[in-house]
């Protein structure tokens, strides 16, 4: 792509790579190591897909957000969630001047590029429905008037897995609207001895913009025309078994489940709510990204292996049998991902 006019096929997957480079590479001025969270943000952005962010206190997810924002020069915008905050906190609302009697809409900070609803897990219910609109439609309605937001809008919401007191539950409907889930982790020394020199060093990161929200529309665009998914698409029937295979008591899954060896998990006894048809969907979008970003115009197994994890893990409910026996979501997805075949059993 120059210019904005696409040239041959194999320098348009090159370019799209070396653009998905560079983003890594000025954010890896900031953050050490993540590598996984940073690659999975970017396919996010790439498929407009939200994401739920989960790690312990002081791991990044905030700075990793903002530094992002630059590199791809958008618009960010941070929410604070808390117990007392309100859904006009987040959407707006509308003033009216006493003495003219007129009304005026005060644009809450949804619109934007990136979100960060930070401890999003902090703010009742009613505030965390205020977004399942934003999230899925893209506007937001104020008063009487519906107004659109940003194209490129994305919600990157952040909770902490360990504190409970003070918390709320998200709905199962919200969490749904995520398209992963990233699971961070914390540093290796070597990263964390990199982390503290960068930061005892009080130097202020010059940040290069590699992209902009324009150019990232017409990737988008780009890369699903590149790879197009039909019904009888083989990767796409085999994103398809992976997500039926995931819920409990379901007879026709496209391969038929038989019986389980002794290693292997029985989805009827853990899992008590599989994923949903938006994870087949969420899937197929982000292998075809994945495959993309890593300079290939085909996708292969190990792309939606690896799209797997943070597209199914919140979708996954386990039984309370499950998660006495310390069973976690991930684990399914790993049995899952062993026992469903990749082409499709003959009939």
């Amino acid at each position: 792509m120059k210019n904005g006019v696409l040239t041959k096929d194999f320098e348009d997957i090159r370019y799209v790579n070396e653009k998905f480079l560079k983003v890594k590479k000025e954010v890896g001025k900031v953050i050490v190591g993540q590598e996984e969270m940073v690659d999975t943000i970017v396919i996010a952005i790439f498929s407009d897909g939200h994401i739920l962010l989960e790690g312990f206190p002081g791991l990044g997810k905030t700075i990793t957000v903002k530094t992002l924002s630059k590199v791809i020069d958008a618009k960010f915008q941070r929410v604070q969630f808390t117990p007392d905050l309100i859904p006009s906190d987040i959407t707006g609302f509308e003033l009216c001047d006493p003495e003219t009697r007129k009304t005026s809409v005060q644009k809450g900070p949804v619109f934007t590029n990136l979100l960060l609803a930070d401890e999003i897990n902090r703010a009742p219910a009613k505030v965390q429905s205020a977004l399942l609109e934003s999230m899925q439609e893209k506007q937001v309605t104020i008063g009487r008037d519906t107004f659109k937001l940003e194209e490129l809008f994305i919600v990157l919401a952040t909770q902490n897995p360990i504190e409970i007191s003070g918390t709320y539950l998200l709905p199962e409907a919200e969490i749904d609207r995520f398209m992963f889930k990233i699971k961070i982790d914390y540093p290796s020394f070597h990263e964390e001895n990199e982390i503290t020199e960068k930061q005892v060093k009080d130097e202020d990161v010059r940040l290069e913009a590699v992209l902009n929200p324009e150019e990232i529309i017409s990737l988008r665009h780009f890369i699903a025309n590149k790879i197009p998914l039909h019904r009888e698409s083989p990767i796409l029937k085999y994103t398809t078994r992976i997500v039926r295979e995931t819920r409990p008591n379901l007879r026709d899954n496209g391969f038929g489940r038989g019986t389980f060896a002794v290693n292997e998990l029985d989805v009827n006894r853990v899992v008590m709510y599989g994923a949903s048809p938006r994870a087949s969907i969420y899937l197929a979008k982000a292998a075809r990204v994945c495959a993309f970003l890593t300079g290939s115009d085909v996708i292969l197994p190990e792309h939606i292996h690896k799209m797997a994890y943070p597209v199914l893990r919140h979708r996954i409910i386990l039984t309370h049998e499950a998660e006495s026996q310390g069973i976690d979501p991930d684990d399914v997805i790993e049995d899952v991902l062993n026992r469903v075949p990749i082409l499709e059993p003959e009939q």
